[in-house]
């Protein structure tokens, strides 16, 4: 039986994994300081990006002692310029429970070619053990899991006085969860995800500990020159400063400061924060109350705020290919009616639909989306 379209619907219908929604407001019009056709080494240049950096470490509470650069190609090239360049000088644990996880472990395995590597994985919607892991070696994981909707759950498991570094990849957890950076020597982001920003950026922080292994260690492979952090045994200083390793873009780097400048002027991080948590409350009370549907990720206090990944239930009376199928179907319908875009699963995940519920996204439209995903439901079983 077909139930009746909802009358109330999302004001925005952005609910995309990455890019994602732009903030509440947003326009081109908060572009207009941008420094178009300028060299982005010029004056004008260098105090944008660096005031991104400084941005970037007011919000979140980094460090005075942490350096923060901005590198090319997203978070995928913060995180290979981190593996390439550290990696090799003692063991390596990695850690993997979705994807982006299993991709890294491919990267270590096959390109490197390390021999020296535990791998600890686990299903969609499960932590691999996390008592596994030894201090005395390197560690690679990722925060949040933007393909299953498990997150870590805290930095306990992390040893204060351990011998490694840790090499966290945070794109979907940066701005949107507590990221204890006592706990974390290297960890990456891009501005496409909690912040809304353009992609193709990506966000490098390094602890003393991470600087110092780069300046005393050298990899014995080549490192082209878009990876490479030192010159002459030494930081290239210059990176974390706004000297960037090729030419950003000066729009997107205009994009990225109004979102912090927003993300300022709501709270900073700990309103970013209540944003994300109100969008997990939506679907977590709708899916108490909706016997088709359950979490992905069973276990609450592993639930992502930010990456929101459903499944169909076992009460759901479809099976086979249908079963496999519905939740593109709903993902079709809800964009024809333009209620929601790009929620279908990631391609390598669990049939089911992935919502994005970063701080960019109002908690009011996440909540006018829920009676619109059991409308398209009720059309695909009738």
């Amino acid at each position: 039986m077909t139930m009746n379209q909802p009358t109330i619907r999302p004001a925005r219908p952005f609910f995309s994994s990455g890019p994602c929604a732009k903030r509440p407001g947003w326009s081109t019009s908060g572009l207009g300081g941008a420094s178009l056709g300028r060299s982005h080494r010029s004056a004008e240049g260098k105090a944008k990006l660096k005031q991104v950096i400084d941005d970037t470490r007011e919000i979140l509470g980094i460090p005075a002692d942490y350096k923060i650069g901005i590198v090319p190609a997203s978070d995928t090239g913060a995180v290979e310029m981190a593996l390439w360049s550290l990696l090799g000088a003692r063991g390596v644990d990695m850690l993997a429970w979705e994807s982006f996880g299993s991709g890294w472990i491919t990267d270590v395995v096959k390109q490197l070619k390390l021999e020296d590597v535990n791998s600890y994985t686990a299903d969609y919607g499960f932590l691999p053990d996390l008592t596994k892991i030894d201090k005395s070696r390197d560690v690679v994981f990722t925060w949040n899991g933007t393909t299953s909707g498990v997150k870590v759950p805290n930095g306990d498991w992390i040893a204060d006085d351990r011998e490694g570094l840790t090499i966290c990849d945070a794109t979907s957890a940066a701005f949107a969860m507590d990221l204890p950076w006592d706990k974390l020597d290297v960890t990456t982001w891009s501005w496409q995800k909690v912040l809304g920003g353009e992609g193709a950026h990506g966000m490098l922080v390094l602890s003393p500990r991470a600087a110092d292994r780069l300046e005393s260690y050298t990899p014995a492979w080549p490192l082209p020159k878009i990876f490479r952090l030192t010159k002459g045994g030494k930081l290239i200083e210059g990176i974390f400063s706004g000297a960037t390793i090729n030419t950003p873009s000066m729009l997107c780097v205009e994009d990225v400061l109004d979102a912090l400048n927003w993300a300022h002027e709501i709270g900073g991080l700990s309103e970013m924060q209540n944003r994300s948590s109100a969008n997990l409350k939506a679907v977590e009370y709708w899916v108490a109350k909706t016997d088709w549907v359950e979490f992905l990720c069973a276990d609450k206090t592993l639930r992502s705020n930010t990456s929101i990944c459903l499944k169909l239930s076992d009460s759901c009376s479809l099976e086979g290919e249908e079963r496999d199928g519905a939740p593109k179907k709903i993902a079709t319908l809800l964009e024809k009616e333009g209620v929601a875009f790009d929620i279908n699963g990631y391609r390598d995940a669990p049939a089911g639909l992935r919502l994005w519920g970063g701080a960019t996204v109002d908690p009011a439209d996440m909540e006018a989306l829920m009676p619109w995903l059991d409308w398209a439901y009720s059309q695909i079983t009738a």
